[in-house]
């Protein structure tokens, strides 16, 4: 029964061993994540500045048609005022001229504030097209990395999958039964040594006369606080 014992042992390390690749496959996928989402951030962040860049070129072509409209205003009063005769008129001309080059003065304030403020999106716009130029080039870099070690986790996973194949047609297949059914509810930790008399399934220490039984038995043995399978460690290193 010892050797039973024995390939339980390495049938769980084995298993151990499988399970341990998703999480590292899935710790590789996350460092490209990481990447992918910064060329994410900083293709929707120069988006966002072409829009904001557009608004802004449009505000200066309002802006542009609006001071056409109060030029072509100027000089329809410079010809009224050859015209007007009474004071009152001419008062009013006169106003209608000073709110029009108040306006006037304002639209191009404005477009040289508009005209500023679009150099300013442009200056941006640049930086973050450099940056996601490098980050893109670290990407690819980044990327043909973690395909590589996922093809040499998966050409590992696989290597363990044989040999985990070989063993399992040598166990005998009561064992094997019994194995699988501590092994749906303990998953990886079906098969756990004791160490200084307590379970490491469970960390429970065994009773003196449990421990004495367990060490002196050539039967598979299970903690009797949690059920899984327990073995010395001292089998482990022999094998």
């Amino acid at each position: 029964m010892k050797k039973d014992l024995a390939q339980l042992v390495k049938l769980s390390k084995f298993d151990v061993e499988i399970s341990e690749f998703e999480p590292k496959i899935e710790k590789e996928n996350d460092k490209l994540k990481i990447f992918l989402s910064t060329v994410s951030k900083l293709n929707e962040q120069i988006d966002q500045l072409y829009v904001e860049i557009d608004e802004l070129k449009n505000k200066r072509i309002k802006n542009d048609i609006h001071l056409k409209e109060l030029s072509d205003k100027l000089n329809e009063i410079d010809s009224k005022s050859n015209i007007v005769k009474t004071e009152k008129e001419i008062k009013a001309l006169q106003l209608e001229e000073e709110i029009a080059k108040e306006q006037i003065n304002f639209a191009n304030d404005e477009i040289v504030r508009l005209d500023n403020l679009i150099e300013v999106k442009k200056e941006e716009l640049q930086e973050l097209k450099d940056q996601l130029a490098q980050e893109e080039e670290e990407v690819k870099e980044l990327k043909a990395q973690v395909e590589q070690t996922i093809e040499e986790f998966n050409t590992s996973r696989a290597n363990i999958a044989q040999e985990r194949s070989k063993l399992f047609e040598t166990i005998d297949s009561k064992v094997l039964v019994f194995y699988e059914k501590i092994r749906r509810w303990a998953k990886e930790t079906a098969v756990v040594p004791v160490k200084n008399q307590a379970c490491f399934g469970c960390h429970m220490k065994l009773q003196d006369r449990v421990y004495f039984e367990f060490i002196h038995s050539d039967e598979i043995k299970t903690c009797p606080n949690c059920g899984r399978i327990i073995y010395l460690e001292e089998i482990s290193e022999e094998n």
